[in-house]
């Protein structure tokens, strides 16, 4: 009788327990180039991930941030688990929703927006005007080929200047290159790379430079929509759904310390990214009224809708929501 007392207990507690146990003690997060991450950043630097994991109960979480650039390279490694929480732009993600939606194991689906605004695309080619003056002697660095943010956005670009039969006209001008080596390239003048399609900083120090101009604003295309965004598999979120709320309440607190701290903000960013940016031009970008930092995705369905059309996606989704876990769905996305 006392065996089956002590037994009775110990399940007891195993039971009372089992949710805290059940998840992960290890978050491996994702983060990139550009002030449109800034969120992650104030994350990483303030623990908040950490802060409100403890919060919910969840004892002593590590946390890991791991820079990665370019939807490709972000969605191999999350299909590959080495990633737990990745970041990065939005039509990526969709892509990666769509491959993956009827695959148990490796469903994809959205946590939070992070950062939105505006990519330019610039040049230092004295007779680039507009998209249709670039030539086969141009190359466009872009972070990731077709599938990155800024890759789907000029096809977006091509589509309004050609017609939309003719999207996919400057792809083959288009080199994979992460945001910092493009910059390199395009400052030198010493390689094939004329043209850069970037994020803030990167976008402003190349408009700034005295030569080069900007050829497209991504908001004269499709307005100044969430460009980065954090998704995680269903496995993940359905094991981890403490660990997730406290990712999402981590991505609200950050988004309201740059909206109340700019310059702390910008302090934080130039730290972590180590960018040679003063606060002052971080203080320019970070004022633009198309940068805004916020957990609800705005303009999901922009992207979903364009990628449906030209085959890059099979599904078009009923609702943003379609391609969100819960925790945001009580948000003003679109």
């Amino acid at each position: 009788m006392f065996a089956r007392t002590m037994l009775a207990a110990f399940a007891a507690l195993i039971a009372s327990h089992a949710a805290v146990w059940a998840e992960a003690n290890w978050l491996r997060i994702s983060k990139g180039f550009g002030i449109h991450y800034l969120p992650l950043y104030i994350m990483e630097k303030q623990n908040l991930v950490e802060k409100h994991a403890a919060a919910a109960g969840l004892g002593d979480v590590k946390v890991s941030y791991r820079v990665l650039d370019g939807g490709n390279v972000i969605n191999d490694a999350m299909l590959s688990g080495a990633l737990d929480i990745a970041s990065g732009g939005v039509p990526g993600f969709i892509t990666l929703w769509d491959k993956a939606r009827n695959i148990p194991q490796s469903q994809v689906m959205g946590l939070t927006g992070v950062g939105a605004g505006s990519v330019w695309l610039v040049t230092r080619n004295p007779n680039v005007q507009t998209l249709a003056d670039f030539t086969d002697k141009d190359k466009i660095a872009v972070p990731g080929i077709k599938t990155s943010f800024v890759a789907v956005v000029l096809q977006m670009a091509a589509a309004q200047a050609f017609g939309k039969e003719n999207y996919a006209r400057l792809d083959k001008l288009t080199v994979g290159m992460p945001h910092p080596e493009a910059l390199a390239a395009m400052l030198s003048g010493k390689t094939e790379i004329t043209a850069h399609f970037s994020s803030p900083p990167f976008s402003y120090i190349e408009n700034d430079q005295p030569g080069f101009r900007r050829v497209v604003n991504s908001a004269d295309v499709a307005g100044p929509l969430t460009i980065i965004m954090s998704f995680a598999t269903r496995r993940f979120y359905d094991a981890n759904p403490k660990l997730s709320a406290a990712f999402v309440a981590a991505m609200d607190e950050a988004a309201h310390f740059v909206a109340a701290n700019k310059r702390e903000a910008a302090r934080i960013y130039i730290e972590l990214a180590r960018v040679k940016t003063s606060e002052d031009e971080m203080m320019r970008m970070l004022d633009d009224p198309e940068t805004r930092y916020s957990a609800a995705p705005d303009g999901a369905m922009k992207y979903a809708e364009f990628l449906h059309m030209i085959g890059t996606i099979k599904t078009k989704p009923a609702s943003w929501k379609e391609m969100f876990f819960p925790p945001v769905h009580d948000r003003p996305g679109s």
